[in-house]
């Protein structure tokens, strides 16, 4: 390796230490060999099933007695090739991984047919992370700015956008704005007309919490809440209204959109709340404080 381009060296090995791990540092320390060692993700047989992942990903091959390879008859065609690899404390990333295609297709449809017919979710899960991992990309997103204040402000948006991105690759998108839920009206309409009245009126009350989102973000951007609210409900589908250009619009075509995740976690933890405060004696809240409006906004608003 040191004689063939003093190319950086990565071991992944399920332990590095004794002479092994004597021999990397020093040649580390000397500047002869550029080498890390890394420790093998998982345990037992989803270690092997992970190394032999990284081996197709890389166009590797796993030195391991299983398949009678031993470290002493290691040569350079068993060595695979990424563009990078970035190592860090508790986590390691494989950066375009010089594999060949076909076989890094073949084992992603191989762990494919093993997530259809497996009966654990727990298996279920792993596979998907393993296939993830063979197969997405990795993106590496630079947040700068002119102040630190406005470094925080961005990086805290960028996160936002990804955990929102990841949600949604997870259980798809929604129209967003307030659409989706508003749309989901349509079922509590059925439901009522089948319950006695202290069980209608809940539902009327549900009926009413759907819409605030919508209410909210229309007021929010200065348009009547109740005048969008009816003009969405004429409306079917994805037909909503964006805010920010103050017009009605199919919001699937304008990129207005939310996860399911999100939104579906917003209804069960709301309902979770609304229920723990029905069945409580006593609720501790504080009663906000209505502000009248600055006079020369008074003066705008009746003009």
């Amino acid at each position: 390796i040191i004689e063939g381009g003093r190319r950086p060296l990565v071991v992944i090995a399920e332990d590095v230490d004794g002479e092994a791990l004597s021999t990397l540092v020093v040649n580390k320390m000397r500047g002869t060999l550029n080498c890390v060692a890394i420790k093998a993700p998982g345990f037992g047989e989803r270690r092997k099933a992970l190394l032999e992942d990284i081996a197709v990903l890389t166009g590797a091959t796993v030195i391991s007695n299983d398949v009678g390879l031993r470290l002493d008859g290691v040569e350079l065609s068993h060595l695979g090739s990424a563009r990078r690899l970035v190592a860090l404390k508790d986590e390691s990333t494989i950066i375009e991984g010089r594999g060949p295609e076909q076989a890094v297709k073949e084992r992603a449809e191989q762990l494919r047919v093993q997530i259809e017919e497996t009966t654990s979710d727990y298996d279920r899960e792993k596979l998907q992370e393993r296939m993830a991992s063979l197969v997405g990309g990795v993106a590496v997103i630079k947040v700068g700015g002119a102040t630190e204040p406005e470094i925080h402000e961005r990086k805290s948006r960028t996160e936002d956008a990804l955990s929102a991105t990841r949600a949604a690759v997870e259980e798809g998108i929604v129209p967003g704005g307030g659409v989706a839920i508003v749309r989901a009206e349509q079922v509590l309409d059925d439901m009522e007309s089948t319950l006695d009245d202290d069980e209608a009126l809940g539902v009327r009350l549900v009926k009413q919490a759907l819409s605030a989102p919508l209410i909210l973000i229309s007021e929010n951007a200065g348009h009547p809440g109740e005048v969008i609210l009816d003009g969405v409900r004429k409306g079917e589908g994805d037909w909503g209204f964006d805010a920010e250009l103050g017009e009605f619009c199919a919001m699937m075509e304008r990129g207005i959109v939310d996860p399911v995740k999100v939104t579906r976690s917003a209804l069960q933890n709301a309902g979770s709340i609304a229920g723990l405060m029905l069945t409580t004696e006593a609720v501790i809240t504080e009663i906000p404080e209505e502000k009248p409006l600055p006079q020369d906004v008074q003066d705008f608003m009746h003009d």
